[in-house]
């Protein structure tokens, strides 16, 4: 039996922003973004709303019919990080003011993945999925970016994103995606996995 999605919107984003702050509480970072069970609690839910605005505004956003899980999803042009320094840019910065002014880490997280993007070809972007906590393990991840990738295999499309978790990387490598460049290291925190998938030819 199949996983029936469907492409959000608008009114779907009191679900989705519920949605990824419960899949990521326990997300290593997350946990170095808001440190603290109670501070992460009642804060992470504000950058999982930036987050779900920007997409909603300038990307795709597929969801589960029954909202047991979503997938973000952004195009990006071949020379979106191609001009300038990821230092100059303001979105980060914006973010942070929106959601934690005080919290350095909103804006740097923001800087530091923008710094290792890839550049050159255009691709689709993977910026987060999240499962809700009781719906893991059953293949709702697997479905949600298969579509995505099944369009990229069909358009010789490839597609970029950064794992948080060892265990999110074993499931994208399964999917086809391998590390590209070095781990992120965090400061003082876990690292992230940059991670690329060719598409594949029929």
């Amino acid at each position: 039996m199949g996983v029936a999605v469907r492409t959000a919107g608008g009114g779907d984003r009191e679900l989705l922003v519920r949605l990824l702050d419960e899949a990521f509480q326990d997300d290593p970072v997350s946990g170095w973004v808001f440190p603290g069970v109670e501070y992460r609690r009642t804060t992470h839910h504000r950058l999982m709303g930036a987050f779900t605005d920007i997409v909603l505004a300038e990307g795709r956003v597929d969801v589960t019919e029954d909202g047991s899980a979503c997938a973000l999803w952004m195009s990006m042009p071949a020379d979106q990080h191609g001009d300038g320094n990821p230092a100059d840019d303001e979105g980060p910065a914006q973010v942070r003011q929106a959601v934690d002014p005080e919290n350095e880490r909103v804006e740097l997280i923001g800087r530091l993945t923008a710094g290792v993007h890839p550049t050159g070809r255009a691709h689709e972007y993977l910026w987060m999925i999240g499962v809700a906590p009781g719906r893991q393990g059953e293949g709702l991840g697997t479905a949600l970016i298969g579509s995505v990738l099944d369009r990229c295999d069909r358009e010789g499309r490839p597609a970029y994103l950064e794992a948080s978790s060892v265990r999110s990387r074993l499931l994208y490598e399964r999917l086809g995606f391998a590390p590209v460049g070095e781990p992120l290291p965090l400061p003082d925190g876990p690292h992230l996995w940059p991670m690329w998938r060719e598409p594949r030819t029929p």
